[in-house]
């Protein structure tokens, strides 16, 4: 692969208001989904999205890379995973600045073929406060190869102490797309999703599934959680009934999955100190 280290350290800043619109709409689509707080887990990516004109779209709806994240020869794209710091919450009425960061871009070997990495620092301030600090992974791959399919095996039972059941509809996917602003096709183009990137349905966002274990922790924490990281596992498609749950971790805080009810496979997977 070639040399993408002129990328690293490019920065972009974006700000934008914690409207009262944009909050009763995230309060709407994720009903029954959020812990507490004025301003609850996971809204802040809904604020300052990435707005390009339709010329600038990539084959996939997502803006096209080479405007801000490297052109690498991968046109797959999946939201690996990640981790956030929050260190103030955000309150209704701020002014939020969010500031992007590119840390780094790799490449390695996976079973499938080549995966290309580049990794996203994001600071939020309001106020003259960073307010959360996220590290975003994205992963890039190959089309899929006829009979690359693999099955994940199902995971342990937990003794929960929260969970929560959730079925993912494709209004639930179209609200969420909408309130961020993503054109990923693979979440609401069910042809493009089946035919081009090779899933078994529409795609549920994995944001929005990290949203649903932040809010599950804070709802058993009173709080937000102070740290949080999160891993994409297996792809969850929509119609798809799971389990959203957390445990007790060995030595405090808490460990957050969801699983899918059918045949038990995580779909993503989270910890939090606390």
């Amino acid at each position: 692969m070639s040399d993408y280290s002129d990328w690293i350290g490019r920065e972009r800043r974006v700000s934008e208001d914690v409207g009262e619109r944009l909050l009763t709409q995230y309060r709407a689509t994720l009903a029954g989904m959020l812990g507490p707080g004025e301003v609850p887990a996971g809204f802040h990516w809904c604020l300052t999205p990435d707005v390009v004109e339709p010329e600038e779209l990539g084959r996939d709806g997502h803006p096209r890379t080479g405007i801000f994240l490297p052109a690498l020869p991968l046109p797959r794209r999946m939201w690996a995973g990640g981790a956030l710091e929050y260190r103030a919450p955000l309150m209704p009425g701020d002014t939020v600045t969010r500031i992007s960061t590119i840390r780094d871009v790799t490449f390695k070997q996976g079973r499938s073929g080549p995966l290309g990495f580049v990794t996203v620092d994001h600071v939020y301030e309001a106020g003259g406060e960073a307010k959360i600090v996220e590290r975003h992974d994205i992963v890039y791959r190959e089309d899929p190869k006829p009979g690359a399919a693999t099955t994940a095996q199902p995971a342990e039972d937990w003794s929960p102490v929260a969970s929560w059941k959730i079925t993912p509809t494709p209004t639930l996917l179209f609200r969420y797309s909408a309130l961020t602003f993503n054109g990923h096709r693979i979440h609401y183009d069910r042809p493009y999703a089946t035919g081009v990137e090779g899933y078994d349905g529409l795609v549920v966002h994995g944001p929005l599934q990290s949203i649903w274990m932040q809010n599950l922790a804070a709802s058993v924490l009173g709080k937000l959680p102070s740290n949080f990281s999160y891993r994409g596992l297996s792809p969850l498609t929509c119609d798809r009934p799971v389990t959203v749950e957390a445990r007790q971790a060995d030595g405090g805080g808490l460990e957050l999955r969801v699983r899918r009810d059918e045949d038990g496979v995580v779909t993503m997977q989270a910890a939090t100190p606390g």
